[in-house]
């Protein structure tokens, strides 16, 4: 399957109503906090919470 394109605007609303998880795609935590967008996880921090995400949750990862 193709990965979806998405907008900011498309996006934004699904992030802070908390329906969608934002993810910076870079390892370097550095960088994530260099780049992060608001509401976004670092990589690390979401690979921190992968064990208690449901198979269904929807996840937007981002770079710059």
């Amino acid at each position: 399957t193709t990965p979806a394109r998405v907008t900011p605007q498309e996006i934004y609303p699904r992030v802070k109503s908390g329906e969608v998880l934002l993810v910076c795609a870079y390892a370097d935590e550095a960088r994530c906090r260099s780049m992060q967008l608001e509401g976004s996880l670092t990589f690390q921090e979401f690979q921190a919470r992968l064990d208690g995400l449901h198979q269904d949750q929807e996840i937007v990862f981002y770079c710059a």
